[in-house]
């Protein structure tokens, strides 16, 4: 029989990533220390960042996996400490930096995050919905995603995200939950039960500060960042905030919404941010006889996209027209996107379409320095 060793068991727990930090354990200086036993068997200790850290039934299951995984490793067990405030400051340099005050990383000349703001003129346009399918199908493709709920006042992304896990704090920086594998914060976090949020605009904008600065979003590939209806604050300190972020617009086929999409989308003129494209929602009803019925008209989306592409002077294309099911409404409901519970749904393909347009351009280098020396040698 092998000899279980300490080298060997260290090695297993370099591959346990934190839950929520999404980096091994060892590189995070979450291993306490390891004995080896008479018998074979095998005490691992582990810190938490916090007492409170709602992941920990979770992290000693993948510890007590990956130690049980090594040959001759007996009965495993896992003691959970606490870090000190030493510790924690030591995390918090090592994933975020030394800098006095947080930065937004997504606003750095180096960041290779891109970031899409999903936006709309009026309510009731399943722009939400939209937003977690898109995350969610992203997310399957191996992309690394997260999710900012930014509709502080109708915030319903943790609801279609199935999740009501709060975010756990090391110092000032807050580590976001994740579900479906994305990474999401909203404000629905951080009030009691379904209390409505009564903010004005300054603390709309600090609202929206703190989770592009303080949360710690690792290194992603997308961003969505959920909109509130309309061209008002938020959409406003969103250009301030995060310059670089690409407008999606969602309408639906009705003339009317269609309208004020138009004017959602044609905030980027006054922002100079780029319009990456339209996506229409209910835009059909399948009937049983095969024929569709289009309940809000039809034509609003492929206008809405004519018309920016005029207005704006550059391609704004429509994405994608997503029909009418129940199925994606109970999806909703039910926390599971729709990608993911039912793939094959006729919503759920045209969703899945449109993350693949948007993942095309995976990781970009506009605007990044290479390190060329250009001086000409004699």
């Amino acid at each position: 029989m092998p000899v279980v060793t300490e080298s060997d068991v260290r090695g297993a727990l370099a591959k346990v990533n934190d839950p929520e930090i999404r980096k091994p354990i060892t590189e995070l200086g979450m291993v306490k220390g390891v004995t080896i036993l008479a018998d074979g068997g095998v005490h691992v200790g582990i810190y938490l960042t916090t007492a409170a850290c709602p992941l920990r039934t979770t992290l000693t299951d993948l510890v007590t996996r990956a130690v049980a995984d090594v040959p001759g490793a007996g009965a495993v067990t896992v003691e959970l400490d606490v870090m000190s405030d030493e510790q924690r400051t030591e995390l918090r340099k090592q994933l975020r930096g030394d800098a006095a005050e947080p930065v937004i990383p997504f606003a750095q000349p180096g960041s290779l995050t891109r970031v899409y703001a999903v936006a709309s003129g009026k309510g009731g346009v399943g722009k939400s919905s939209v937003t977690v399918n898109l995350a969610a199908a992203l997310a399957q493709r191996g992309l690394s995603v997260g999710v900012l709920d930014a509709d502080i006042y109708g915030h319903s992304v943790p609801r279609m995200l199935g999740t009501d896990q709060r975010p756990t704090q090391v110092e000032r920086m807050i580590m976001p939950p994740i579900a479906h594998e994305v990474k999401l914060i909203s404000i629905a976090m951080f009030t009691q039960g379904n209390t409505p949020v009564t903010w004005r605009g300054p603390m709309l904008h600090r609202a929206l500060q703190q989770f592009l600065a303080d949360v710690f979003w690792g290194d992603l590939d997308i961003l969505l960042l959920d909109l509130p209806p309309g061209t008002g604050d938020i959409a406003i300190s969103i250009a301030q905030l995060v310059p670089n972020a690409e407008i999606l617009v969602v309408t639906t086929p009705q003339p009317a919404a269609a309208e004020v999409a138009e004017r959602a989308g044609a905030m980027a003129l006054q922002t100079r941010q780029r319009v990456v494209g339209v996506v229409e929602n209910m835009s059909w009803l399948d009937l049983p006889d095969g024929s569709r019925m289009d309940l809000y008209g039809s034509g609003g989306g492929q206008e809405v996209a004519d018309r920016l592409t005029q207005a704006i002077g550059a391609p704004v294309p429509l994405l994608g027209q997503i029909p009418i099911t129940q199925e994606l409404r109970e999806a909703g409901d039910a926390g599971t996107p729709i990608v993911l519970s039912k793939p094959n749904n006729a919503s759920a393909v045209v969703l899945r379409d449109i993350a693949e347009s948007l993942a095309v351009r995976r990781r970009g280098l506009a605007g990044m320095s290479l390190g060329i020396d250009t001086t000409r040698h004699q």
